[in-house]
């Protein structure tokens, strides 16, 4: 897979919950946890389970930070 997007992410699936058309699917990247939502076809199609080894592509517009004051 060559694409162009810089912030990749490597982890392993740790769970994938299925709605009517949404699953969150729950990652372990280096013992941080990431949930993405994606539709329950594309967890079909990319055949996702519990174990897998994935790639997190971060896509956003928008970065926010926070202090705590």
């Amino acid at each position: 897979m060559l694409i162009s997007a810089r912030n990749q992410l490597r982890g392993t699936v740790t769970n994938v919950s299925k709605g009517a058309s949404i699953a969150n699917v729950e990652l372990d990247v280096a013992g941080n946890r990431i949930v993405a939502s994606i539709t329950v076809e594309a967890v079909e199609e990319l055949r996702l389970s519990k174990g897998d080894p994935v790639i997190a592509i971060i896509k956003a517009s928008d970065v926010m930070i926070a202090t705590e004051d």
